[in-house]
């Protein structure tokens, strides 16, 4: 979830896939528009589970309800705030005068224009930092598995908690560090092997017709490479592509895994720590809040900026990519994310830094496995909920039950409450344009830990570089709903987070296929329109249209 999982093709003879973002199977944006802007359609009219956004405005407006700017918090990996689709949507901050080295407003950071980030400093920005599991490992290695057996044990039995998490993050490190290399390996093989199977082809196109005429070959690279391309032949990315083609977009596939797992290296490295030279801050004091600097996009934004675009992109020359909220949303960018695991402290600072200056939404499109400042974060969840703030969480992308895989932060201190302890965090699934295959392969799911489902799915959008791309993940969901609810709290300000959920869990659009119906707690995806209607039938309180009489209590409004 943190970083954007690049590459498009699923080698399953090979032992692995792909569970979080990826590059979407793609089909050339320059010949589908149709494909770059499926998530906004109507399932009524279509069958094509989209939220409805052009129909949600049409409703509000027809209700004589005029919009005010709703600032979306994006607190990821950074945003490029000049992008062509995003500038004219990007929140300044209109009590800081920008570049002249001082603390205008008086809120502890310098010039921070459109937002703030947490992982850099006066030395430069972080971009590769370890995964949770290995920082954990680090620091509680020494204490439970150190040289002396006898403070062991009493340390063991004095921070149970702690131990739980410690022997928890030893088995994912050695696991997923594994795996990690393992991957690279593969991947880096492959490559290798992308002039072999091009030999192979001879200048043919790839079909199955093709491939199974190849006599089959005496050089042991030859002969594996016939294997790899049966394989990718079996891809819609692939079929019927020229030699050529197929070329070119293995070439590109392959450098994008390889640019994924290279950072393995230092991401599962117990010695590896960039935070002290680069942010210079004191990471033991949770307390401490003024570090950082204004570099807002970072050495990678490309899943932050694809994330700010879901939310508030505007068509912009040829492009006909817009945001859920494109009419009514601002966004203010907080960095957060690195390539490996966001830190608890910098999210919980995160989230308050976003609260004070504004934002009445975030999306948080991030997870990992274990955390051990989750206290702090958790307080400040607790403040967003007390200041009427929502969070929009991604709920993961390893194809797992949440009850059993929690990935943090978790809206839940405990798998078994009925409740979660704050009721302003909305959890999201990832969809798709399949109505056989709803969820999406890699989507996390609970039917009482997820609330709702959007599309995650071949989502088109800005990134880095002033492009656009389609990417997958529940990390591409979750700024859907962040968009929707800024619709409905655009042209209904008084609506509070409680309410913005209910009314989209409410309104989704059902479905019973493949037990869609169990993977969240709406069984469905959401739709803007109907949640719009529901939200102003139950819950808005200013001038309402004749014939609607308005109840306070949620389901009990009534049309006459």
């Amino acid at each position: 979830m943190k970083k954007v999982l690049l590459a498009a093709v699923f080698l399953t003879g090979f032992g692995f896939s792909f569970a979080q973002e990826s590059k979407a199977k793609s089909v050339d944006p320059n010949e589908d528009k149709n494909l770059m802007m499926w998530y906004h359609k109507d399932f009524a009219t279509s069958k094509v589970y989209g939220v409805n956004t052009e129909n949600a405005y049409k409703y509000l407006e027809s209700k004589g309800l005029k919009p005010k700017t709703v600032v979306v918090g994006v607190l990821d990996s950074g945003v490029q705030v000049d992008h062509p689709g995003l500038v004219k949507n990007m929140w300044s901050n209109p009590n800081e005068i920008p570049g002249n080295g001082k603390d205008d407003d008086g809120n502890g950071y310098i010039d921070d224009i459109h937002g703030w980030n947490f992982i850099g400093g006066k030395n430069g920005d972080i971009d590769i930092d370890n995964m949770e599991v290995t920082r954990v490992v680090a620091k509680y290695k020494p204490l439970f598995e150190g040289d002396d057996s006898a403070k062991n044990k009493a340390n063991q039995a004095k921070m149970p908690e702690d131990f739980a998490m410690y022997m928890k993050a030893k088995d994912l490190f050695t696991k997923k560090s594994v795996e990690s290399q393992q991957n690279f390996r593969t991947y880096s093989m492959i490559n290798e092997l992308i002039p072999n199977m091009v030999k192979l082809l001879a200048g043919k196109p790839v079909t199955a017709e093709n491939i199974a005429a190849i006599k089959k070959p005496t050089d042991q690279k030859d002969a594996v490479a016939l294997e790899v391309l049966s394989q990718v032949s079996q891809s819609p990315d692939f079929k019927g592509k020229s030699s050529a083609e197929f070329e070119e977009r293995m070439k590109k596939d392959m450098k994008e895994a390889i640019d994924h797992f290279a950072p393995a290296a230092k991401q599962y490295d117990l010695s590896y720590d960039p935070r002290k030279e680069i942010v210079g801050d004191n990471y033991d004091d949770y307390s401490e809040k003024n570090y950082g600097n204004n570099h807002y996009e970072g050495p990678d934004a490309e899943h932050g900026t694809h994330v700010a675009g879901i939310i508030a992109g505007l068509p912009q020359g040829k492009e006909i990519q817009h945001g859920i909220a494109s009419r009514v949303a601002k966004i203010m960018t907080v960095r957060a994310v690195p390539d490996g695991d966001e830190r608890d402290k910098d999210v919980a600072n995160a989230i308050r830094y976003a609260v004070d200056n504004g934002a009445k939404i975030l999306n948080m499109s991030f997870g990992k496995p274990v955390s051990p400042g989750k206290n702090v974060v958790w307080d400040a969840f607790k403040y967003a909920e007390d200041k009427g703030v929502l969070l929009v969480k991604a709920a993961g992308n390893e194809n797992e039950d949440v009850a059993e895989h929690l990935a943090y932060p978790t809206n839940y201190k405990n798998v078994n409450d009925e409740k979660p302890f704050v009721n302003n965090v909305i959890v999201v699934g990832a969809s798709t344009n399949d109505n056989n295959a709803l969820r999406a392969s890699f989507s996390n799911f609970n039917k009482k830990m997820v609330d709702v489902f959007a599309p995650g799915e071949r989502i088109y959008s800005t990134v880095k570089g002033s492009k656009y791309e389609y990417l997958d993940g529940t990390s591409m969901a979750s700024p859907v709903v962040s968009g929707a609810a800024a619709v409905l709290l655009a042209y209904m300000p008084n609506l509070k987070p409680d309410q913005i959920i209910e009314s989209l869990k409410k309104s989704s659009n059902p479905s019973s296929a493949n037990g869609f119906t169990d993977f969240s707690a709406a069984g469905g995806v959401i739709d803007v329109k109907k949640a719009a209607e529901y939200a102003y039938n139950n819950f808005y309180n200013g001038s309402k249209a004749p014939g609607v009489k308005v109840i306070k209590k949620a389901s009990k409004a009534v049309r006459k």
